[in-house]
């Protein structure tokens, strides 16, 4: 269904006080290609991403971006064969049939938009929008659970250790999704962050799993507001990244009941909001 890597020509340059030497090798990228989104024949967006878990990448974007308010909205999904310049096929529009009766929620074939690998509310028509729109609150489905503060420490090394993707390319971003009890339950990587969680939230709706009570969500880079969102939108009660939130992420995760930490690097962390489900409260 597409090339998740490719082969290309480069240059390695060595620095040196006689002067940069160098050597010619091949070296493997991650694939970036576009994938669009239909629904019922309507194009809703199209976004930047590595191919490979479309199915998941789609549903997740219409959970996430509220088109749809269930997994049984969807009847059917399947790849319209595009082909590119030299006749081989794409596999980059994902076409999605809802179910008799289901429709998108108001507004959504307004909000037709191109979405980079490196922002996932693009579609939007203004922050404000986002920040106004209702938010679960997380403390009554998930405020009983509670993560041990070694047993989230060992979740970095455990997704780093299946970042096959990453191990390869060195370009590619990493969504893990894990039990309180440390135990992976499913990790997607992608070049867009947004596209990496969008295709556990995909993947979860289409196995009929709830992630509700019971679950972490780990991202390989900062916790920005557009990854809070879809964490919130989910009903994961954790959320950790390796590098840092901002400012509007920390408001939504507070807002929400969110646990959210940030700077995850054994054997320490920073916890924004949240305290009390890892006993530090």
């Amino acid at each position: 269904m597409g090339r998740r890597t490719a082969r290309t020509p480069a240059i390695r340059v060595d620095t040196t006080p006689s002067g940069p030497t160098t050597r010619p090798r091949p070296d493997t990228v991650a694939v970036e290609e576009p994938l669009e989104i239909r629904v019922d024949g309507t194009p809703l967006t199209t976004t930047m991403r590595t191919p490979g878990d479309d199915f998941d990448l789609a549903l997740g974007w219409l959970l996430s971006e509220r088109a749809i308010s269930q997994a049984e909205d969807v009847a059917a999904m399947m790849h319209c064969t595009d082909v590119d310049e030299s006749g081989s096929p794409t596999f980059n529009v994902v076409e999605v049939t809802l179910t008799p009766g289901a429709e998108l929620a108001e507004g959504v074939s307004a909000r037709r938009s191109y979405t980079s690998s490196a922002c996932g509310i693009c579609g939007s028509e203004s922050i404000e929008a986002v920040m106004n729109a209702d938010t679960p609150d997380l403390r009554a489905s998930g405020g009983d659970v509670r993560v041990d503060p070694e047993v989230l420490c060992g979740l970095v090394d455990t997704m780093r250790a299946h970042q096959v993707g990453f191990d390869r390319t060195g370009g590619v971003h990493a969504a893990a999704l894990f039990t309180t009890d440390g135990d992976l339950v499913a990790l997607r990587e992608d070049i867009g962050r947004h596209n990496a969680v969008d295709k556990l939230v995909g993947w979860a709706a289409r196995e009929g799993r709830s992630l509700r009570r019971d679950h972490v969500l780990l991202v390989s880079g900062r916790a920005g507001f557009e990854l809070v969102q879809k964490c919130v939108l989910a009903g994961v009660p954790v959320m950790a990244a390796v590098s840092a939130p901002t400012s509007l992420a920390v408001d939504l995760a507070d807002r929400a009941g969110l646990t959210l930490v940030g700077f995850l690097r054994p054997p320490r962390f920073t916890v924004y909001s949240g305290a009390e489900r890892l006993g530090v409260s």
